[in-house]
């Protein structure tokens, strides 16, 4: 299942991933991993909770990042939560491959029973009609 967390800059998105990350930490059955472009939630993501930063790998576009996610759930067969944070930016601020990203993301991880949950720094108004259903209230 898909989730997206939608606002514009300071609108407490990755704040509510940070918090989403952590509580699914505390209590899923198996490993969750959060994804960020950088390292600035290396303080905030707790210890349980498998931190990567793309960068490390040159994740750099829309059709990376989606291997990277499978290369994951292909090495540890236990994931049940992925959360991204700044997904947009990593897809180069392109909506158009953002969005074919969430679309083929949601039909992989539905059919391993992969929760994520992902930001993207935009208007809900900005988000294509097909993603809306994926939005997620702060």
């Amino acid at each position: 299942m898909v989730k997206i967390i939608v606002g514009l800059k300071g609108s407490g998105k990755t704040k509510t991933l940070i918090d989403m990350a952590n509580t699914a930490g505390e209590t899923s059955k198996g490993s969750v991993v959060c994804i960020e472009k950088g390292n600035k939630l290396l303080h905030e993501i707790k210890y349980f909770v498998r931190l990567i930063d793309v960068d490390e790998y040159n994740i750099t576009t829309a059709n990376s990042l989606y291997g990277f996610v499978c290369g994951i759930c292909a090495s540890n067969h236990d994931i049940t939560d992925i959360f991204i944070d700044s997904t947009l930016k990593i897809c180069n601020g392109e909506i158009a491959l953002f969005a074919q990203f969430v679309e083929e993301a949601d039909r992989f991880l539905a059919s391993n029973s992969v929760n994520i949950v992902l930001t993207a720094s935009m208007k809900y108004e900005d988000l294509p009609e097909n993603l809306r259903k994926y939005v997620v209230e702060q």
